[in-house]
C-alpha cells in the first residue's frame, strides 16, 4: 500500500523539505535495509536536479556493539569522516528504518551518555550551519514492521497513518503544507511579541522566560511529518513543575510517569515511576544536559496518539514538549550537551498556555 506513494514522498523531501539544487552535494543517511525503495527514489530525484549524492547506510545491530565492546578511547573517539561531512554538506538527508527499536534497550546507559557526550560537536556542528542557512537538512521515516509493532499496528495501519500524517494521501501535499506553515508563522509572530511563557495542566505549572528568543514554525522542512512551534528558553529561566503523562521514550528505552521539578532554569528533582535509572543516567550525561534546550506545541492533527517514535509523537495535536538538553541555535539558544530528550505532555485534558500572562491555548487548541 505504501509503495506507490514511494515516488511522492521522496519528491517532497527532495523538493520541498530540503529544497537540492545543482551542484548541492547530499549525504543521504539510511538506517536499515528496508527503505532501499525510497533511497533509491531520493537518490534519483537528487540526480535529477544536478546534485551530488552520496549514500550511508548503517544497522541497528551496529550501534548495539558498538556500546556494548567499546572501550573509553573508542567512545571518545569521532571519526575524520563524520566531521567533514558535516562540515561540507550542503544538504543531509536521515532515513530511519529500524528493523528492532529495542536493540539499544539494554545498553549500558552509562557508556551511552559518554558517546553522546563525545558526539556532541557534530550535532552542534550541523545546527550552527544550518542556523546560518549554510546547511539543509531533514528527518524521515520509512514504515517497518519495528516501528508498526511500537505503535501497537499492523504494517500496513502504520504505512497509513505514515501517509496521512505526512499528508501524502494528498494530491497535492507540498500546497498543504504550504498552508500549514502559513499558521504556524501566525501564530509565532505572536509569540515573538512576548517574553514570558507559562504551561499549566495535571500536576504541572512551570514558566519561562522567551525574551530575546525566537520562535520558529515548522512546516515539514527539517522533520517529516511535522508540526510544531518551538524555541529556546533563556537557560537560566524555568521554574516549577512538569508532569509527563505519555510514556518517554529515548534510544530504544522509556521512562513513564516523569516528574520534573525546575529552578533557575535547571532540573532539581526529577522522578520516574518506571525507567528511573535510566532518566537519572541522561539527566546526568553532562552540565548541560540538566537545562531546558527546547520547548514547543505540537500541532499535528493527524498524529493524536503516542507511537513509540518520537519523530512523530513530539508534534501530536494538542501537545507540548519540553527537551533536555542540547538547545537550538535559530532560537537564540547557547545551551550546550550531548543530550537533547524530547518529553511529551498531553494538553487535552485541561492543559493551558499563557503568553505574558494572557491565556492563549486551552485543551488543546490555540484561542487565538
Amino acid at each position: 500500500m505504501f509503495n506507490p506513494l514511494i515516488e511522492k514522498y521522496a519528491d517532497v523531501l527532495v523538493n520541498y523539505s530540503t529544497k537540492v539544487s545543482k551542484g548541492d552535494m547530499v549525504i543521504i543517511y539510511a538506517r536499515g535495509y528496508e527503505a532501499q525503495p525510497l533511497i533509491k527514489e531520493i537518490y534519483k530525484a537528487c540526480l535529477k536536479n544536478g546534485a551530488h549524492p552520496i549514500v550511508r547506510t548503517s544497522m541497528d545491530e551496529i550501534a548495539e556493539t558498538f556500546i556494548k565492546h567499546a572501550n573509553e578511547e573508542q567512545l571518545e573517539y569521532i571519526d575524520e569522516m563524520s566531521k567533514i561531512e558535516v562540515e561540507k554538506a550542503d544538504v543531509m538527508i536521515f532515513i530511519g528504518a529500524p528493523n528492532n527499536v529495542k536493540s539499544m534497550a539494554n545498553a549500558d546507559s552509562a557508556k551511552l551518555a559518554k558517546r553522546q557526550k563525545a558526539t556532541h560537536p557534530i550535532l552542534a556542528k550541523r545546527l550552527e550551519r544550518s542556523a546560518k542557512n549554510e546547511m539543509r537538512w531533514t528527518i524521515a521515516d520509512y514504515p517497518t514492521n519495528a516501528l508498526a509493532q511500537e505503535a501497537s499496528m499492523s504494517l500496513e495501519e502504520y504505512s497509513d497513518f505514515l501517509i496521512k500524517s505526512c499528508y501524502l494521501d494528498l494530491d497535492n501535499p507540498v500546497k498543504k503544507w504550504e498552508e500549514i506553515d502559513k499558521e504556524q508563522k501566525r501564530i509565532a509572530e505572536i509569540l515573538n511579541k512576548t517574553s514570558k511563557i507559562r504551561f499549566t495542566g495535571e500536576k504541572t505549572d512551570v514558566t519561562f522566560s522567551t525574551e530575546g528568543r525566537t520562535w520558529v514554525p515548522c512546516s515539514g522542512n527539517m522533520n517529516f511529518p511535522d508540526g510544531e512551534i518551538f524555541t529556546s528558553p533563556v537557560e537560566n529561566s524555568g521554574c516549577g513543575t512538569i508532569y509527563f503523562d505519555f510514556p518517554q521514550n529515548y534510544h530504544g528505552s522509556s521512562a513513564k510517569e516523569v516528574y520534573i521539578k525546575l529552578e533557575n532554569g535547571k532540573v532539581v528533582d526529577a522522578k520516574a515511576e518506571s525507567g528511573d535509572k535510566f532518566l537519572q543516567s541522561m539527566l546526568n550525561t553532562d552540565k548541560g544536559a540538566r537545562f531546558v534546550g527546547e520547548i514547543a506545541i505540537g500541532t499535528n492533527e493527524r498524529i493524536q496518539d503516542v507511537t513509540g517514535n518520537i519523530l512523530f509523537d513530539e508534534k501530536i495535536g494538542g501537545s507540548i514538549h519540553i527537551a533536555f538538553g542540547s538547545s537550538y541555535p535559530e532560537a537564540g539558544g547557547k545551551n550546550q550537551s550531548g543530550l537533547h530528550w524530547d518529553m511529551i505532555k498531553n494538553m487535552k485534558n485541561g492543559g493551558k498556555i499563557y503568553a505574558d500572562d494572557k491565556l492563549i491555548y486551552e485543551n488543546g487548541k490555540f484561542i487565538i
